[in-house]
């Protein structure tokens, strides 16, 4: 298929046969690793970590050192959209991200510009080019973007959010206002997305963390809609290789028949939906990418085993799958426990590729 050493992670995302169940982890270059809170103290803060092609390398490629990941996914953020465009992104310690510029009225999204990845996101795709260039074949890189919506929830909430109250009434007050934001995100996506696979990236996921605060008409109308705008927007043909996309709605498992509809070629799981049933439900049109409970990994290494064990043998027999969690490794876990995971998934999985 490639040149790659292991290119299991792209088949199962095409559903070609592989001999095993390939893995990687969401937030897998992380806090949970002192090699990386070193390379973190050393940045001097985590915009300048994103921002800084070397080191975003450097910590991209840890976690393939210590684990048998089956992947590397580029280290960045899902903020540097909004950031590019001129927003003021800072973060506080403790709080997450902030905006300085939030975004609330018809004036603040008429002034929005779409970003020139090559220009304001230019340290994104040298961080890609590094990456693939260091990996030199050993596993596949995978590019993301928050999704547009996602984007949508930080920039007019200024932050985080429990309620989603400003951009929910956005949603519901002026619902053209939030539509024409939505455009200019898909649009910005897409570029940036186009960006990073010229730049070297050989799967693309969309990460729409916020799509299950939606109702399911808003959902569908607010969110997969301009998933699906950005889908349509992807070049996935890149030297004579398909790119493979996944899009991830974290809280999405009640909308999995319409997300199989969207033209992604894999979605991502969260934990709270079964796997054997979501395979039942989508059939043969995606691949599936998950999804053990990431508070598992607290769990001593004979119970990671067996909890990784159920999910393989409830989504069964055949490609398609990719084990990863439901959500993104917490700082704290003890770094032998994704060792635990990693080894369970290859050790376990063969007999379901025979």
């Amino acid at each position: 298929m490639t040149d790659l050493k292991n290119d299991i992670f792209l088949k199962a995302l095409l559903k070609q046969p592989i001999d095993k169940t390939p893995v990687w982890m969401m937030r897998q270059a992380g806090r949970y690793l002192p090699e990386y809170r070193e390379v973190r103290a050393k940045a001097g803060s985590f915009l300048n970590l994103c921002t800084n092609p070397e080191l975003a390398c450097e910590v991209t490629l840890q976690p393939l050192e210590r684990f048998d990941f089956d992947a590397a996914i580029l280290f960045s953020d899902i903020l540097t959209i909004p950031d590019a465009m001129g927003l003021g992104l800072y973060f506080s310690e403790g709080e997450g991200p902030k905006f300085e510029r939030p975004v609330r009225t018809r004036a603040d999204i008429e002034k929005l510009p779409i970003p020139d990845p090559a220009a304001e996101l230019r340290y994104v795709t040298d961080a890609v080019s590094l990456i693939r260039k260091e990996l030199n074949g050993r596993v596949p890189l995978i590019g993301f973007s928050g999704s547009p919506w996602t984007l949508t929830t930080y920039m007019v909430e200024g932050g985080s959010s429990k309620s989603f109250q400003k951009v929910k009434a956005m949603l519901f007050e002026q619902p053209e206002l939030m539509h024409q934001m939505l455009d200019k995100l898909a649009q910005s996506v897409a570029a940036y997305l186009n960006a990073q696979i010229e730049a070297g990236a050989q799967a693309v996921m969309l990460f729409d963390t916020w799509g299950g605060v939606l109702s399911t008409e808003d959902y569908r109308d607010f969110s997969l809609n301009y998933a699906k705008q950005v889908r349509a927007l992807l070049k996935t043909e890149q030297d004579g290789q398909q790119i493979p996309t996944v899009l991830f709605s974290k809280g999405g498992g009640l909308w999995l028949e319409t997300m199989a509809d969207a033209g992604y070629d894999a979605l991502g799981l969260d934990w709270q939906t079964d796997i054997a049933q979501a395979r039942q439900r989508v059939g043969d049109k995606v691949a599936l990418q998950g999804n053990l409970d990431p508070i598992a990994l607290y769990a001593n290494p004979e119970v990671i085993r067996q909890k990784v064990g159920t999910i393989l043998e409830k989504y069964g027999t055949g490609s398609g799958h990719v084990f990863n969690l439901g959500h993104g490794i917490l700082p704290d876990v003890n770094p032998e426990h994704v060792k635990a995971m990693v080894d369970a998934v290859h050790q376990l999985s063969p007999q379901y590729h025979q």
